[in-house]
């Protein structure tokens, strides 16, 4: 059940800024040193390695991933789900006090059932605004990129005597290794907010053999997407 981690949150909103902290703290470092630290360093020459032009698409195609599909995909399904949630709580409510007085369940189990409600009335409308400080935290990231990298190179040709090729080179490798450092925790954090949001209540609390056991529920589909799968495989030109 959803509220297993009734806490998460409050998990999100902590995650998020701390995460911001820090992200200030390599700005600082990279601005002023023009360094900040083997990590970054580390992360921003794997995704660059031989070309600038490659990693900053690679780089740029990571955050559109971050910011467009899944921030804003989560933050739309939270705000669903806490809409529907406080929608259907007055008829959850009465169908509790129908039970009630129809002897079905006694006054303990309706208690339980009501306080039940409220936890998961609250929580769909904690992820609603957590969900509005990762999509901050996303938009300040990309804030962050852009000082660092106009920033950067100002302060490198002004203030550290690099000329134009060697301030360019040296802080956007600086910006893509800090970014990619606070975008990938982001990313892991949406997604798993994104699952946990998106999860529906049933007889199982595993979503493994939940996704498991609907698949196989209907074997003739499966037979299909293999049938068309193999026979795509054979056509003429494909390798």
């Amino acid at each position: 059940r959803i509220l297993s981690f009734s806490t998460f949150p409050a998990v999100l909103l902590i995650t998020t800024l701390f995460r911001l902290a820090l992200s200030i703290s390599t700005s600082r470092l990279i601005l002023i040193n023009a360094d900040a630290g083997e990590i970054i360093a580390t992360f921003g020459q794997f995704v660059i390695g031989d070309s600038l032009a490659v990693g900053f698409v690679v780089f740029s195609i990571v955050t559109a991933v971050m910011f467009i599909v899944i921030t804003k995909g989560s933050e739309r399904v939270a705000e669903v789900a806490a809409r529907f949630s406080l929608d259907g709580m007055p008829g959850k409510q009465m169908s509790i006090d129908a039970d009630l007085r129809a002897g079905i369940i006694d006054a303990d189990t309706a208690r339980e059932r009501r306080k039940v409600l409220e936890q998961e009335s609250q929580l769909y409308g904690s992820f609603d605004g957590a969900m509005k400080f990762i999509k901050g935290d996303a938009i300040a990231g990309i804030i962050i990129i852009f000082v660092n990298f106009i920033g950067g190179i100002s302060v490198g040709m002004s203030s550290h005597g690099m000329d134009f090729s060697t301030a360019l080179s040296t802080y956007t490798m600086l910006t893509i290794g800090d970014g990619l450092v606070a975008q990938i925790p982001a990313l892991l954090i949406a997604v798993s907010a994104g699952f946990i949001v998106t999860r529906v209540n049933g007889d199982s609390d595993n979503m493994g053999r939940n996704i498991i056991g609907q698949l196989l529920n209907n074997p003739f589909v499966l037979v299909v997407a293999a049938v068309l799968t193999v026979s795509m495989g054979t056509l003429p030109g494909f390798p």
